[in-house]
């Protein structure tokens, strides 16, 4: 079925890019196009090309899973749109970005891996979530018993993982004496160019320790901030689209209207000018991304547990409660800002602020339950750093250990109402064992900060730190999630 977005067929006021895509080339290879790529950094990369004559152009690949949208995208000519959603007023934007797709499945390993090695292609960035990177949390290196990484060891030429792909392409270039290609990755993870480069330049040293020199003299990862909320497409916000729209558009996707990107410039083979839309290129990221991380992600996730446990749907919902609201606000103010080094300038009260007005936009329906995913994966990155700082300084972190106490408290897998809560988390099996040994007692709390892969060692140690978490989750068993909320 072809999805036919013309400016004959759109609504008034809805057009197609206005600058000529024939005169893009695929420069960009993104791995996962999924909804926040689309709303982001493609998004992005189209208003540059608006203002511009520019001709960087994005080929998609999407590794696993994500068929049918490949298909669905390649049957509207790669036009997509983006419905940005205000309070009060929804802007649509049609985006002409994307010029060429790819998928294991319908095009085979090797043509990917020869799109990646073309000369042209200066970037290859990347979406694929914390679990791409097939990193062990505890040791931040590769992870050589995934599964992925255990059968790429042995055909490093015919891959499956983001990272095999990578080296593997890198090797080809090198080979062909083509220049490098950035890696870039836009996941929402702690220097998270500096964990695509560990996982690369570890997977490399096992294949061939040569190549891994020439990635680590000749190839660049600069970090990235990324931050937009984007939920995850539904049927209804398909279905509003179409409305908005005057055609259907199976790739579309709605999200807030805010957009930050914060971008290391680091590049060997050139980039757009993303700055001429709404990104900033700096010389550090890292007080930016840990400003978002323990600030928004942080709120974010306690919201997500707290509000789900609650009974909340959405994180819209969860500011309707005045309690949640203003729990959010001290703990970003309070337990978070505090313990951040930001450049002079930064006003974090703003920020703080700004983050309660986009969680409060009704327009936006992001679930609690959606944010509450893979916690296993984010928590200590969130949360982590704030609470070594906080015990060092015998300062009070309350609201951190209330957050992680409700994320034990949903990871039971069990509500306040007795019914079951779908856990979809890597190590929601090891959880399932420790819930089976314990219950939900007080003694579950040392067995889950015991899981060396989620908590450094030295929290378990911490015997205030213990207690503190312990005495937040009985309130949470005995009073409910809205009851212990209103006690911060």
């Amino acid at each position: 079925m072809t999805h036919n977005i013309s400016n004959t067929t759109l609504n008034a006021g809805i057009s197609l890019p206005t600058y000529d895509r024939k005169r893009l080339k695929a420069k960009i290879v993104h791995l996962g196009f999924g909804a926040f790529h689309r709303a982001h950094q493609a998004l992005i990369t189209s208003e540059v090309l608006a203002k511009t004559s520019a001709d960087w152009g994005i080929c998609e690949i999407n590794l696993f899973g994500g068929e049918e949208l490949i298909t669905q995208l390649r049957a509207q000519d790669h036009l997509y749109s983006v419905a940005e959603k205000g309070a009060d007023t929804t802007t649509v934007k049609i985006i002409g970005s994307v010029i060429e797709s790819l998928h294991p499945t319908f095009d085979g390993q090797q043509a990917v891996l020869e799109k990646m090695a073309e000369e042209q292609v200066a970037i290859v960035s990347m979406t694929i979530t914390e679990k791409g990177y097939c990193i062990d949390p505890a040791t931040g290196c590769l992870d050589k018993n995934n599964a992925l990484i255990k059968a790429d060891l042995i055909t490093p030429s015919e891959p499956t993982s983001a990272i095999a792909y990578i080296v593997e392409a890198l090797r080809i270039r090198r080979v062909r004496n083509i220049q490098p290609f950035t890696v870039m990755s836009c996941d929402n993870i702690q220097g998270n160019g500096h964990v695509a480069r560990a996982a690369v330049l570890d997977f490399a040293n096992l294949v061939a320790p040569e190549l891994a020199n020439w990635i680590k003299t000749n190839v660049t990862f600069p970090c990235t901030m990324v931050d937009r909320i984007v939920p995850a497409a539904t049927a209804e916000t398909l279905s509003e689209i179409t409305d908005l729209l005057g055609v259907s558009d199976p790739c579309g996707i709605a999200c807030e209207p805010f957009i930050q990107w914060v971008i290391e410039d680091n590049f060997v083979n050139g980039h757009p000018d993303w700055n001429l839309a709404c990104a900033e290129f700096v010389p550090d990221v890292v007080p930016f991304e840990e400003m978002k991380l323990r600030m928004l992600n942080g709120s974010h996730s306690f919201l997500a547990y707290l509000g789900y446990l609650g009974g909340y749907a959405h994180i819209s919902d969860t500011m309707t409660n005045e309690h949640y609201r203003k729990a959010a606000f001290d703990m970003m103010m309070k337990a978070q800002a505090p313990t951040l080094n930001m450049p002079e300038g930064t006003d974090l009260n703003t920020y703080a602020k700004l983050l309660i007005d986009r969680y409060s936009n009704p327009s936006l329906k992001h679930q609690t339950w959606q944010i509450a995913m893979d916690g296993s994966q984010k928590i200590s990155q969130r949360m982590g750093g704030s609470l070594r700082f906080h015990l060092q300084n015998e300062t009070d972190y309350r609201w951190l250990a209330m957050g992680i106490a409700g994320w034990m408290v949903y990871v039971s897998g069990v509500d306040e109402k007795g019914n079951a809560i779908d856990v979809r988390d890597p190590m929601s099996e090891q959880f399932k064992t420790i819930y089976q040994q314990h219950g939900k007692n007080r003694s579950v709390v040392k067995a889950l900060l015991g899981i060396e892969a989620i908590f450094s060692t030295d929290l378990i140690k911490n015997d205030q730190f213990v207690d503190e978490v312990s005495k937040a989750y009985e309130l949470i068993i005995s009073k409910g999630a809205r009851n212990a909320v209103a006690s911060l």
